[in-house]
């Protein structure tokens, strides 16, 4: 469903009243919409192209008059089938002309964009980069919020982890690695773009509006390097996690060692006892039968002392 709106004084109104810049916002537009919306707003064929088809990187580029900014939307929401929460990804373009500005959305998108951006603008005279702006301030502010949401998540693995007494699944570390992963290819060239957008169009900006694209780059350049750093920490922790797993393995092998060992002289005894000479004075004997239990229990005993003596159990 489309939204248009027109900004006269930075507030919000029809979309055929008069004012001092028009936005359209479009979702997932079909090729045919945003050609009609091309034709009204003389937008570039390569615009067209993008915006339709999508998957495309955080990028900006200059068409004449014309200012076009791709930004990735992040989501960390549960699953369909899985309550573990997952990174959805999606995109925001800007084509941002003198009068107006166009929003193309697609894939996931930031939890109540849409009405943040509906209602009186902070930067109220200074045009359509100030409707670009807060789109990219609530962006990036949301990619800030789910790196401290994969943070908590990580910290929570790390306790698990150096935890000896805790259980933990290796597969987890993994699930939050993709995560990671998914978020950091989303935004890592983020920074770049609006900063690319400051120093080679800082002339489409006033001061006022280049401070605050600035303050948003250095944001979006401190969520790419947590989300970075965060994957670091998980590939570390991954070798952690699998030295413990391969610790515990070695301990039950172990221990299964141990068990096994107690039984090979027992088993020994109980062979040479059943070879069915006739010279053997203990068949013979009274107490024979006690006796070779006895030292099958005192072989067991004797292996358990000396590893537990090792600490080998």
């Amino acid at each position: 469903m489309d939204l248009c709106r027109s900004f006269r004084d930075g507030v919000p109104g029809p979309c055929d009243a008069p004012g001092d810049f028009t936005w359209l916002d479009l979702h997932s537009p079909t090729s045919t919409r945003m050609e009609e919306v091309a034709r009204h707003y003389e937008l570039d064929e390569l615009i067209v192209e993008d915006a339709v088809t999508a998957r495309q990187r955080p990028k900006v580029e200059r068409y004449d008059s014309h200012l076009f900014l791709v930004m990735r939307t992040v989501a960390y929401t549960e699953g369909p089938s899985d309550p573990r929460q997952i990174i959805r990804t999606g995109e925001v373009h800007l084509a941002i002309g003198p009068r107006f500005v166009l929003s193309v959305r697609h894939g996931a998108q930031v939890p109540g964009l849409l009405e943040r951006l509906d209602r009186p603008l902070e930067l109220a005279d200074h045009g359509p980069f100030s409707l670009a702006w807060a789109t990219a301030d609530i962006i990036v502010t949301k990619h800030l919020r789910i790196a401290d949401e994969l943070e908590q998540d990580l910290d929570e693995l790390e306790e698990d982890v150096f935890d000896p007494s805790a259980d933990f699944h290796i597969d987890e570390i993994y699930q939050l690695k993709r995560e990671v992963l998914e978020m950091r290819h989303s935004i890592a060239s983020l920074p770049t773009a609006l900063t690319s957008l400051i120093t080679r169009h800082g002339d489409l900006l006033s001061k006022e509006v280049h401070s605050y694209f600035r303050d948003v780059a250095d944001n979006a350049t401190i969520a790419r390097d947590r989300v970075i750093n965060l994957d670091d920490r998980l590939s570390a922790l991954i070798d952690a996690g699998a030295a413990k797993v391969s610790l515990q393995q070695n301990q039950d092998m172990r221990k299964l060692s141990v068990l096994a060992g107690m039984v090979v002289l027992p088993t020994l005894i109980a062979g040479i006892y059943g070879m069915n000479f006739e010279d053997m004075p203990e068949l013979h004997w009274a107490l024979g039968y006690p006796f070779a239990l006895g030292l099958m229990a005192l072989s067991m005993a004797l292996v358990w002392w000396v590893c537990r003596r090792r600490g080998w159990i």
